[in-house]
């Protein structure tokens, strides 16, 4: 009698021993999702611009007090360029870009505005983001060249300044602070003679809103930065490159993409920034506008 008792929960259980498995391994067997599709052209960058690199692509104009051994005048400096993101991958952890400039010099003590010096950019950087760590691999080609009446009224030896160069920068974020370090090797180059190596460093900082408000630019914020970079050509020597200003953010509206504005005081020393003259040393103060678009 008691086996009799017993066997309807026996039978209970064995169902349940060969049901439950099949139900558990059934939700473990599910697929995961798949991952989200490239997406072309995305808003903002994953490595953020630097602030203080005299040759980060972004529209400006500046007015500058320059020295140098080819002239002391005030000189215009205008940049027209941009980093534009072609594709980013999923889960938003690289992203490929297409980034030009073109960095252009104008001295303003003549009655035409002479043209001096203008650079060409163009590259194609790859980026990646993880959480505060983010870095920018580049290849990229610049080619330099004097203005007309500059070579007229100055008689300058020409220099046919052309290369490509492989550029690896790595950035570090923390909290309002920003930290980077790299370098750059030239793959072609001409004159055939130059040295291929630069170091490139550099510190920012971005703080919170001010409180300062300029219509609807919204709040501002207090940044400042420091780029150096060292090129073996000039036997290592470093040029400096500081920046200090306000910059605004007007609040994204809709699917708007974010710009910015900035005002900056800045200054430089060091072997030029500019193409022509890189054999030359250069010290410059001045104050520039300047557009992320």
């Amino acid at each position: 009698m008691p086996r009799r008792r017993y066997t309807p929960f026996l039978g209970i259980a064995l169902g349940l021993s060969v049901l439950g498995p099949s139900s558990v391994g059934a939700q473990v067997n599910n697929p995961p999702p798949p991952p989200p599709p490239p997406q072309p052209l995305p808003e903002g960058q994953l490595f953020r611009p630097l602030i203080a690199d005299p040759k980060q692509p972004h529209f400006f104009a500046s007015w500058l007090w320059v020295t140098s051994p080819l002239l002391t005048s005030q000189v215009a400096s205008v940049g027209l360029g941009e980093d534009i993101g072609l594709v980013r991958g999923p889960r938003s952890h690289w992203q490929l870009s297409v980034a030009a400039g073109v960095f252009s010099q104008f001295n303003e003590e003549t009655p035409s505005n002479d043209l001096i010096n203008t650079d060409f950019i163009i590259g194609f950087p790859v980026t990646y983001r993880g959480d505060a760590f983010s870095a920018r691999a580049r290849i990229y080609h610049q080619s330099s060249h004097l203005g007309d009446e500059f070579i007229l009224n100055n008689n300058p030896t020409r220099v046919n300044l052309s290369f490509e160069a492989l550029e690896l920068l790595g950035s570090r974020d923390f909290g309002s602070f920003r930290a980077y370090g790299g370098g750059e090797y030239l793959v072609r180059h001409e004159p055939s003679d130059l040295k291929p190596g630069l170091l490139h460093a550099g510190f920012e900082y971005r703080g919170p809103a001010t409180g300062i408000r300029v219509g609807r630019l919204g709040d501002g914020r207090l940044i400042a930065a420091l780029d150096a970079k060292s090129s073996q050509e000039r036997k290592w020597q470093t040029a400096w490159s500081l920046r200090a200003g306000i910059e605004f953010e007007p609040g994204r509206t809709g699917t708007q993409v974010r710009r910015r504005l900035s005002v900056q005081l800045q200054a430089y020393d060091g072997p030029a920034p500019y193409g022509q003259f890189y054999l030359d040393n250069v010290k410059s103060v001045g104050l520039g506008l300047h557009f992320s678009l």
